[in-house]
C-alpha cells in the first residue's frame, strides 16, 4: 500500500514536469521577455561599399532638397460636358457644373512664380496651391501656352524654396533621373528611373497643328497628378516638366512617361511672365522626316535632314527663297534630323529673330537666312491655278489606265472633274494599291493625285510609266496631292524585277 502511494506521487511529479514543459514550449502560454527576443540574423547579407552608399545618398539628398520646391495644384473649372444634359427631367441640368482636378508645379522664383502644365490649369475658375509646409494660397494664372503645354501661375508669398533649372541638352540616354510630384493626390511622391529616350515627337499629345512635341522619355513612374512636377537629375537640377504618360487601359503608369525639356521651358516661361503670352516666331513650313527611299530619290547618300513638304504663302520661308522639296540640314549650324528638333528650336525664338538654314537642293548645299514672322491667325487663301486639259489626247474620253506591278500601283489620267476638284492642271490619279506592296508602305492610296516625278510634271499615264522605267533598282521622288488639298513628297522605291 505504501509503495503504491510512493509510485503515485512520483507519477504526479513526472506528469507535472511534462505538462509544464508543454505549457512553456509547445503551447506558447508563457512568453519570453522583450530582451530575449531575437529577430533575423545579426549581420546584413551584403556590406555596401563606399560607392554604393554614396550612390544611395545622392537620391536621398535630392529628395530632401527638391521636394519642398514642388507644390500641389488644385483646380476648379467649369465642366465641359454636362453628364445630365440628355436627361430632360433632371431639375438642375441648366445650372453650371463644376469639376475638380489636381496636378503639380515647380517654384521658379522666391516671390511665388510657379511653372506647371497648361492642361492642369486650362479653363480654371479657381486655382489653389498647397506648399510642402502645408500652407495654401490662391493662385493667379499669369499666362498659358497650349502649343508647348506650359503655364505660369503666381501666389502672393516670399522667400520660397526655389528650383534650380538645369540644361536638358546635356542629358544622356541612360542617365538616372527622379520624378517628384503629387500623383493620385499622394503629396510629395518621389520615383526614380533613367532617361529612356530624347526628342520624342509625333505622339499626338498636343492636338494643335503648330504644337511642339520634343519630349524626354523616362521610365521613372509618372501618374495622373504628376503633371507639372519636376524631372530632376542626381544634382537636383530640374531637367524637365513631367507632362504625360503612355496610354493604358486604366490611365495609369505602364512603363514610361514624357517630360518637356527644361531648356524649352525657360524660354517659354520668360515670355509668359513678361507678356502673358508667347510672342513666338514662325518659319512657315510643313515638314517631314526623311526615310531611306526618300533620301535615295533625292540623290543623298544617307537619310539626313528634314523635308520641306509645303510652304505657307507669304510666310518666312517662302520670303527667304525656300522651296517645297528642299531638305533642311542645319539651323544656326546645328544638325537637324527630326522634325521636332527644328520645331523645338524655333519654338524658343521670337518674331523678328533671324535664323540661318543650310539646305540641300538639286545635289547642292545652299545657305539661307530666314527672318521669323508672327503667326497669321487669319490663315491664307490658296492660289487658283489655270485649269488646262493635259490628257494624252486632250480629251476626257481618251483617259487611259496603267498598272505598275513592281510597286503595286494602278493609275489613270485625270478627268475634267478631277482637275476641278483637286484644283490642279496636271497629274495622274491613283485608283488602286495592292496590299503589302511598296506603294502601300509609302502610305499611297486610291484618291491621291501624283503631280510630279523627280520634280518633273506628270501630265498623263505615259509620263509616269517613263519616270518609273528610268528608276528601276532605285527610287523616284514623287509629289502628291490628296482630296483635302494637302501636298507632300515621298520617295518610292522601284524594284528591278529583271534581276
Amino acid at each position: 500500500m505504501k509503495s503504491k502511494k510512493i509510485f503515485g506521487a512520483l507519477a504526479l511529479v513526472v506528469a507535472g514536469i511534462v505538462f509544464g514543459a508543454l505549457l512553456v514550449s509547445g503551447f506558447g502560454l508563457v512568453r519570453p521577455s522583450m530582451a530575449d527576443i531575437k529577430l533575423g540574423t545579426s549581420t546584413p547579407p551584403v556590406n555596401l561599399d563606399a560607392d554604393a552608399t554614396s550612390f544611395s545618398k545622392a537620391f536621398i539628398e535630392v529628395a530632401e532638397k527638391v521636394t519642398p520646391q514642388i507644390v500641389q495644384i488644385d483646380v476648379a473649372s467649369e465642366m465641359k460636358n454636362n453628364p445630365h444634359e440628355n436627361f430632360f427631367f433632371f431639375p438642375f441640368k441648366d445650372m453650371p457644373q463644376e469639376e475638380r482636378g489636381s496636378g503639380s508645379g515647380i517654384i521658379i522664383s522666391p516671390d511665388g512664380y510657379i511653372v506647371t502644365n497648361n492642361h492642369v490649369v486650362e479653363n480654371a475658375t479657381k486655382v489653389t496651391v498647397g506648399l510642402y509646409d502645408k500652407r495654401t494660397f490662391d493662385a493667379k494664372i499669369i499666362g498659358t501656352d497650349p502649343l508647348t503645354d506650359l503655364a505660369v501661375i503666381k501666389i502672393d508669398a516670399k522667400n520660397l524654396p526655389t528650383a534650380y533649372l538645369g540644361d536638358s541638352d546635356a542629358l544622356k540616354v541612360g542617365q538616372w533621373v527622379m520624378a517628384i510630384g503629387n500623383p493620385l493626390s499622394l503629396t510629395s511622391t518621389v520615383t526614380a528611373g533613367i532617361v529612356s529616350a530624347k526628342g520624342r515627337g509625333q505622339l499626338g499629345l498636343i492636338k494643335d497643328r503648330y504644337g511642339v512635341e520634343n519630349f524626354i522619355q523616362t521610365d521613372a513612374a509618372i501618374n495622373p497628378g504628376n503633371s507639372g512636377g519636376a524631372l530632376v537629375d542626381l544634382s537636383g537640377a530640374v531637367v524637365g516638366i513631367n507632362s504625360a504618360i503612355a496610354a493604358s487601359g486604366t490611365g495609369t503608369y505602364i512603363g514610361y512617361g514624357f517630360a518637356i525639356p527644361i531648356n524649352m521651358v525657360k524660354s517659354v516661361v520668360k515670355d509668359l511672365i513678361a507678356h502673358g503670352k508667347v510672342t513666338r516666331g514662325y518659319i512657315g513650313i510643313e515638314i517631314s522626316n526623311i526615310d531611306d527611299a526618300l533620301a535615295r530619290s533625292l540623290g543623298m547618300n544617307r537619310p539626313k535632314g528634314i523635308m520641306v513638304q509645303k510652304l505657307v504663302p507669304g510666310g518666312s520661308a517662302e520670303s527667304a527663297g525656300i522651296k517645297e522639296g528642299d531638305v533642311i540640314l542645319k539651323i544656326d549650324g546645328k544638325d537637324v534630323n527630326q522634325t521636332n528638333e527644328l520645331q523645338s528650336y524655333i519654338a524658343g525664338k521670337s518674331a523678328g529673330t533671324k535664323v540661318d538654314l543650310t539646305i540641300f537642293r538639286n545635289g547642292k548645299e545652299l545657305d539661307k537666312t530666314v527672318t521669323l514672322k508672327a503667326r497669321d491667325d487669319k490663315g491664307n487663301t490658296q492660289k487658283v491655278v489655270d485649269i488646262k486639259d493635259k490628257s494624252e489626247s486632250g480629251s476626257e474620253k481618251a483617259a487611259s489606265t496603267a498598272s505598275i506591278d513592281q510597286v503595286g500601283l494602278t493609275i489613270r489620267n485625270l478627268t475634267s472633274n478631277d482637275r476641278t476638284q483637286y484644283n490642279v492642271d496636271h497629274g495622274v490619279m491613283i485608283t488602286d494599291v495592292k496590299p503589302l506592296s511598296t506603294a502601300e508602305d509609302q502610305r499611297l492610296s486610291p484618291g491621291i493625285v501624283i503631280l510630279e516625278a523627280d520634280r518633273k510634271p506628270v501630265n498623263n499615264v505615259g509620263d509616269f510609266k517613263q519616270a518609273v522605267k528610268d528608276k528601276k533598282g532605285s527610287a523616284v521622288l514623287l509629289k502628291l496631292k490628296d482630296s483635302q488639298g494637302n501636298t507632300r513628297f515621298i520617295g518610292l522605291e522601284i524594284p528591278d524585277k529583271s534581276k
